[in-house]
């Protein structure tokens, strides 16, 4: 399929600064109604009126060119056809089911057999968000080993429900709600721009690593023997942190030595994001879970689940249940999505026009003053800003104005990473290499705009 027909044409395109006056009006009427905790239309304020490909328009006729992507969501791109089109024939015949079979949910299982591999025979699908897929994961791991104990790591995102937060890594998410629920322990994550321990970026990943079988080997370290360790094969809200190649490889074997359940989060970095159906596979490493969400409802439907070993399939009839792992819509849409990922080859196309982008970031990256680490995989990107590239000092307000000026511009995208310092960047993956290369200029543009103010 050619990806540009998805999109709107001649984005991007202002024709009122945004927010312009239809937004203001939708804006003011959310924060008078709406509760205080909503957030993206703070950092982005607008009112969307329609989405196609990688490009959204909103109320006053703007149209962005959109590098958030839902938080990793529009992996096939806003109103792809083919998904709608399964999901208003599925709309026709059933809309909720529970977990009785019906024929859109047979076609998502067979769709994810397809792409999962063979150890991962058993799939679970739970409660419609990633949060959900989490807390099943561990209930899983916790079941099977008779243990309690969870290890997650330094920058880790995994959720906001009581499980999945405890899992989180951020204060700023978790610290007004102490005491969540106890045993989780923290481990360093190979973050080599900013390595945990002090080490060299080529010894991070190393260090991390046996910091962690440490943690688990010494009877005096304060951590009992885990149920699971769960971990981001390249972490997404952490800050777009691709690993060493050997890390996952290594946290696979200290698993399997000692007998612990191994879950790999794949709810943002899944379904073609970095350049592989999923992250785990760059480094052929087989988790024992994974959790899976955001694209797995082809267009946002919301869904969620797990994939997992033949010999943890032991939860009794009943042990783990939800009203909303029914919507029939999201089996449809998610089956329709998969087939469009492998018929046109989503991977490999996310994989070289993520590596063409990282290659102007990084030529823009030598003359910007703000610019420091260019990093990530596929269509998961990161810069972070900085206020001295020497001293490495994070720059989250700096960052904030370079969200606002690009979003002036056209383009959409968002803010995180440890200190929310770091421009994200995860577009729908039928981007074009013309709206890639238009939105890697307005982001270079808006840096110069930025530093020209300090």
């Amino acid at each position: 399929m050619d990806f540009h027909e998805l999109s709107f044409a001649g984005a991007p395109l202002i024709k009122a600064s945004p927010p312009g006056p239809k937004s203001r009006e939708y804006l003011d009427f959310q924060f008078s109604h709406e509760g205080s905790a909503v957030s993206y239309s703070r950092g982005l304020p607008m009112a969307l009126r329609r989405g196609r490909g990688a490009t959204v328009e909103d109320v006053d006729g703007n149209v962005y060119i959109d590098f958030f992507g839902g938080a990793g969501v529009m992996n096939v791109g806003h109103g792809n056809p083919e998904v709608i089109q399964a999901a208003r024939a599925q709309l026709d015949e059933l809309t909720h089911a529970l977990d009785i079979p019906f024929g859109g949910r047979k076609l998502l299982v067979e769709a994810l057999a397809g792409i999962l591999p063979k150890e991962l025979s058993r799939i679970f699908f739970g409660g419609p968000t990633g949060s959900d897929a989490v807390e099943t994961a561990v209930k899983l791991a916790r079941y099977n080993t008779k243990r309690y104990p969870i290890i997650a790591f330094e920058g880790a995102y995994h959720g906001m429900t009581s499980g999945a937060l405890t899992l989180c890594s951020g204060s700023c998410f978790k610290e007004d709600f102490l005491p969540l629920i106890p045993e989780v322990h923290f481990a360093p994550y190979p973050y080599c721009y900013r390595c945990p321990l002090g080490r060299e970026p080529a010894d991070c990943g190393r260090g991390c690593i046996d910091y962690l079988e440490h943690l688990i080997e010494d009877p005096h370290s304060g951590v009992a023997t885990p149920a699971a360790i769960i971990v981001e094969a390249i972490q997404g809200e952490g800050g777009s942190i691709v690993p060493d190649e050997a890390f996952l490889p290594r946290v696979r074997k200290i698993c399997d030595k000692y007998d612990i359940i191994l879950i790999v989060d794949e709810i943002q970095a899944g379904f073609c994001r970095t350049g592989r159906m999923f992250a785990f596979e760059h480094t052929n490493t087989v988790p024992d879970i994974i959790t899976m969400s955001k694209a797995l409802g082809g267009l946002g439907f919301p869904i969620s689940g797990i994939a997992y070993r033949e010999n943890l399939d032991t939860f009794p009839a009943g042990k783990h249940i939800g009203t909303f792992r029914g919507n029939a819509l999201a089996y449809a849409a998610g089956a329709a999505a998969i087939a469009f990922m492998r018929k046109n080859n989503l991977a490999d196309h996310a994989d070289k026009l993520g590596a063409l982008m990282l290659n102007m970031l990084r030529g823009w990256q030598k003359d910007a003053k703000i610019m420091g680490q260019v990093r990530g995989k596929g269509l998961m990107l990161g810069v972070e800003i900085v206020k001295d590239k020497e001293t490495r000092e994070p720059a989250p307000e700096w960052a904030a104005k370079v969200r606002s000026v690009c979003h002036q511009r056209g383009l959409l995208i968002e803010i995180g990473g440890h200190y929310f310092n770091v421009a994200r960047f995860l577009p729908p993956l039928v981007l074009t290499e013309e709206l890639a290369e238009k939105g890697v200029e307005i982001f270079a543009e808006a840096v110069k705009e930025v530093e020209r103010t300090l």
